[in-house]
């Protein structure tokens, strides 16, 4: 039976980059990426940072359930942050999933599988559950890539930080970096391979080598060390990295983003809330000053740095002055764009078990409605301020005939500083770097002209 795997991805772009691996993994055993209706191995890659990402999980396993009815021999199953969470349970819950497997055992699946095929004596079905306490160490595949501009660079994994609403400590693990070398040689396979930019990837990449030992001249290895290395790489590419914990961006981190030359200037650093008592609920390790000081401090060297954060609508407790709060701070802060969402609570997480404090549905979907119009408003503020400035932009898409520019040919891309730029190009082709002079404004993306 020909080997055709169909993995859909939930959630972060940690998740997309395991997804990578494991479809890379899975090719040196002679398993090919296939249409949805086409294959006969169905992994799902799973997200438990919200209630909503788990249950689309669980709805896309039953329409797999649905099809292994009619076809027996197809193998499903689940992988990512709620299989790590769940575990065996996963098995009881659906009875037509074949394996489970964590976020620490990717490298563990050739032997999974191995043991999934294995016939047993009794002709029974084998289902196996195999989730790890500790990472299984990394071993040497090649990675199939999604097709694109963009490549994902995983440099850490885990969190050691606790915040009482994230489950990402308890299915991601503790911090644990990849060491400089590993880093370095998978960034130069990306750029021979021809991608254009690279993402490094870490639930908190400023904590990048706190766990690593000293090298062989006695220094440490921090994020601003790596990515000095990292800018002086050879090629025509572009270096972007996600997400920042806000304490943890060092002097040493901004004064190394202001002089590269191929690191980008935006950071992502998680706000979460505008108000301290909120803040320290949320274990939170600075305040609404600490915050506003470390952002201020990014703006004031890094010229047209582009600044995003995420917040929480409706944490347990939260009064409507505190959330106002939150509104204000997008505001004084001059935040570009911010991700938000109702708060969910979530497995094994101090603020789940705050029931009592539990805002209900209706004021937590009314905040997050007045969040997102918050956001949208901050967002189209930033990009008014570009109008006239002219940015590099790295070109990801063409559409030849666009009916809503009078269908011409209208190229999109995105700046240095991660704005989605669109302009008229007869030339221009993913991947060129063309430089455009920003003509208008609006609320997600900026417009433009091709300058000479």
């Amino acid at each position: 039976m020909e080997k055709k795997v169909y993995i859909e991805t939930l959630g972060c772009q940690m998740n997309k980059s395991d997804s990578e691996r494991i479809l890379g993994i899975l090719s040196h055993f002679g398993y090919e990426a296939e249409e949805e209706n086409e294959a006969n191995f169905y992994i799902i890659n799973t997200c438990s940072i919200r209630k909503l990402s788990e249950d689309k999980a669980y709805s896309k396993l039953g329409v797999w359930g649905g099809i292994k009815k009619t076809r027996p021999d197809v193998k499903i199953a689940i992988c990512g942050c709620v299989a790590q969470q769940e575990k065996e349970g996963l098995l009881k819950k659906f009875p037509y999933l074949d394996l489970v497997f964590g976020t620490h055992n990717i490298y563990e699946l050739p032997e999974l599988i191995e043991e999934l095929e294995k016939p047993t004596p009794e002709g029974e079905r084998v289902r196996i559950c195999a989730i790890r306490d500790k990472a299984v160490a990394e071993k040497e595949f090649n990675i199939i890539r999604s097709k694109g501009i963009n490549a994902w660079l995983p440099i850490m994994e885990g969190c050691n930080n606790f915040c009482t609403y994230c489950v990402v400590p308890h299915t991601r693990g503790r911090e644990r970096s990849r060491d400089v070398e590993t880093v370095i040689a998978e960034a130069k396979k990306i750029i021979s391979e021809g991608f254009r930019e690279i993402t490094l990837l870490g639930q908190n990449v400023d904590s990048y080598g706190k766990d690593l030992p000293e090298d062989k001249n006695g220094v440490k290895p921090n994020f601003a060390k790596l990515l000095a290395e990292l800018d002086k790489l050879e090629g025509n590419f572009r270096i972007r990295f996600t997400t920042s914990y806000p304490t943890d961006i060092t002097d040493e981190v901004i004064e190394t983003v202001k002089n590269a030359k191929r690191i980008c200037e935006c950071f992502h650093i998680p706000m979460q809330s505008g108000n301290d008592r909120v803040l320290k609920m949320m274990n939170r390790r600075y305040n609404r000053a600490q915050y506003s000081e470390i952002v201020n401090k990014v703006r004031r060297e890094i010229k047209d740095v582009t600044i995003t954060s995420d917040f929480i609508a409706g944490f347990p407790s939260e009064t409507e002055e505190e959330f106002q709060d939150t509104i204000s701070a997008i505001n004084e802060l001059g935040l570009d764009y911010s991700n938000t969402a109702a708060y969910s609570p979530r497995p094994n997480t101090p603020a789940g078990k705050m029931t009592d404090k539990f805002i209900p549905n209706d004021i937590k979907k009314r905040r997050l409605a007045e969040l997102n119009d918050t956001v949208k408003k901050a967002s189209l503020n930033s990009n008014t301020r570009d109008i006239g400035k002219t940015f590099e932009v790295l070109v990801e898409k063409i559409k030849e005939n666009d009916d809503k520019n009078g269908n011409v040919r209208i190229a999109e891309g995105r700046s240095r500083n991660n704005k989605v730029v669109h302009f008229k190009s007869e030339t221009a082709q993913p991947g060129d770097f063309i430089n455009v002079e920003i003509k208008e404004a609006l609320v997600w993306c900026l417009k433009g002209e091709e300058t000479k």
